[in-house]
This record gives structure tokens, sequence and C-alpha cells, in this order.
């Protein structure tokens, strides 16, 4: 977990204010695994309903894009080596963990939302909308965006039958909701 990193700190400020329990994982160092390196995660999370996840958090905006030129996207791509580490860690940790993709996206003032929205959070004058995927879902639709980055996402139809509010994986065991609100 990186301190200085204003999504991370902010999704580690909502994990306590919900009260789940958690370790910030120090990335300041790469964890070995057998004969190699492998990438850190940023957090592991202990549910209150039983929930065992190993997540690595995305930091994005939401719109996207310049003032001028806004991209109303909600952007969803990773590093290839990000989905094979936070794979080989959930493998590791074992078979109640789930790895687990979370998309903290920093919403401009003018995104409006549905009252009630799942998993917003205000934090230090700024609005984050966490959202998750489960990295093994991920990883059987993700497609390749940039070879020479060797990044990843999700087709647009995935993303959107895949992505659960962040509540889904944390309160194990209650329904999720039926619609996300993009």
């Amino acid at each position: 977990m990186d301190r200085g990193n204003h999504y991370e700190a902010a999704f580690e400020a909502y994990l306590q204010w919900q009260r789940v329990g958690y370790v910030a994982v120090d990335e300041t160092r790469r964890a070995r695994l057998g004969d190699g390196d492998v990438k850190s995660l940023d957090f592991i999370v202990y549910g209150p309903a039983g929930a065992r996840l190993v997540v690595d958090v995305k930091g994005r905006r939401f719109p996207g894009g310049t003032a001028t030129k806004p991209r109303r996207v909600w952007e969803c791509w990773s590093t290839q080596e990000d989905v094979d580490g936070l794979r080989r860690w959930a493998d590791l940790s074992g078979t109640n963990y789930r790895g687990v993709l979370v998309f903290a996206y920093h919403l401009s003032p003018a995104v409006g939302l549905p009252d009630g929205t799942t998993d917003l959070w205000c934090w230090r004058g700024r609005r984050y909308l966490f959202r998750a995927v489960d990295v093994e879902e991920y990883r059987e639709h993700m497609r390749v965006r940039s070879p020479r980055w060797q990044t990843v996402t999700l087709p647009r139809d995935a993303f959107r039958a895949l992505v659960r509010p962040l509540g889904h994986f944390t309160r194990a065991g209650q329904p999720a909701p039926e619609e996300c609100p993009f």
C-alpha cells in the first residue's frame, strides 16, 4: 500500500470506516514466491461475514480524458503482471481467499449518481466509487489493451456483467444489488 497514493489511502480509510479488518501491504519491496518475484498486492481484507480477499487497488478518474474532451468510460485496465500476481497471492493464501481488483474511481464534482449508490465514499474533499471484479473472472474475459505496456482490460459488456460494488465481496453472504449504477 502506498499511502502517498490517494486512491489507496481513500480505500484504507473506507475500510476503517466500514470496520472491515485488513492488512495494508508494504509495496516498497518485491516479494519472492518460489524461484521468482511476484508483484505485491495492496491489502489483505477480512470481511465481517467471512470474506477473505487479496486486493489490488486500481485508481481511475471518472470521467477520464481532459476537461475539454472528457471520456465517460469506466476504465478497467490493469497490467498483466498485476492480474498474474494477484492470482498467485490468492492461490498461496488458501482456498478461502479470493483475488479482487478494486477499481477506485475518483469522481469529478459534475458526476451525478443515484441516491443510495453503494460504496460511494467522500474523503478529504473527493468522492470515490469503489467497484470490484474477481481476478479469476477478470482473467477469463480480459483482452490485451497494449502489448507494449503489457496491459489488459475487459470489454465493456464483460465489465458490466462482472463488476460489483465492493460490498459484494467484503460482506460475503449478503445479497448483492441487482444492478450497478453505470
